[in-house]
C-alpha cells in the first residue's frame, strides 16, 4: 500500500483526512491559485486540486496524493477567501436568504503511475437572512477569514443556515471523504 500525502496546509482538511483513521502526512504544494480568464468555477476547482496534488509528485515518489480546492459561487460570481474582516462581513451580506454552491474539486495523483482521479463535489447551502449586526458578531467570534464563502461549517457557521443540500457534507468543510474513499478503493487501499 503506497503512503498517502495530503497536498494541503489547511487544518480543516488535515482534521478531516484524519477521520478515516489511515496514517498519512501533509506538505503545501506552492502553486499560483489564481482563476483563469473566463474559468468557469468548476474547471477552477478541478484543475487547482489536480495543480496541488502533482506540484509534490517529484518530492513523493511512491505515494498517493490528494488535492483539494474550494470556492463558493453565489449566482455566477465566485466568492473566494475574504481575508478581511470587511470582506467576509459583506460576502455573508450578500449570501442573506440566497443559495450559495460551494464546489470542492478533488484529486488523488498515484506518482508512481502518474494516474490522477479528479473530481468536483457540489455542496448547497440555503443561507437565513442575516442583517448587518448578526454577521459583524459572527464574522468577530469566529473570525472565517481563510475560508470560502466567509464562514467555518464545521463551527459557528452553521447557525447562519436554513438548510443544506448535498451528498457529502464534508465537501463543506473542503475535503469530500465520501468521494475520497471511493478514489482510494480505486488505487486498492484498504480503509476500515
Amino acid at each position: 500500500m503506497l503512503p498517502l500525502l495530503l497536498a494541503s496546509s489547511s487544518a480543516y482538511r488535515r482534521e478531516l483526512l484524519a477521520r478515516l483513521r489511515l496514517p498519512f502526512a501533509w506538505a503545501s504544494p506552492d502553486i499560483d491559485e489564481q482563476r483563469l480568464d473566463d474559468e468557469p468555477a468548476i474547471a477552477l476547482v478541478r484543475r487547482l486540486a489536480q495543480a496541488k496534488a502533482e506540484a509534490l509528485a517529484d518530492q513523493y515518489p511512491g505515494h498517493l496524493i490528494i488535492g483539494s480546492d474550494q470556492v463558493a459561487v453565489l449566482g455566477e460570481q465566485v466568492l473566494g477567501k475574504p481575508h478581511t474582516f470587511e470582506r467576509a462581513c459583506e460576502q455573508l451580506l450578500e449570501a442573506s436568504g440566497q443559495q450559495v454552491t460551494f464546489l470542492t474539486g478533488l484529486a488523488l495523483l498515484n506518482s508512481s503511475t502518474g494516474r490522477c482521479q479528479v473530481d468536483c463535489v457540489p455542496f448547497t447551502v440555503t443561507m437565513r437572512e442575516l442583517d448587518r449586526e448578526r454577521v459583524e458578531r459572527y464574522v468577530a467570534a469566529e473570525q472565517p477569514l481563510d475560508c470560502a464563502g466567509s464562514f467555518k461549517a464545521e463551527g459557528l457557521g452553521v447557525s447562519l443556515f436554513q438548510s443544506t443540500h448535498g451528498s457529502d457534507a464534508t465537501s463543506l468543510i473542503g475535503l469530500p471523504l465520501i468521494r475520497l474513499v471511493d478514489m482510494l478503493s480505486r488505487e486498492g487501499m484498504v480503509i476500515p
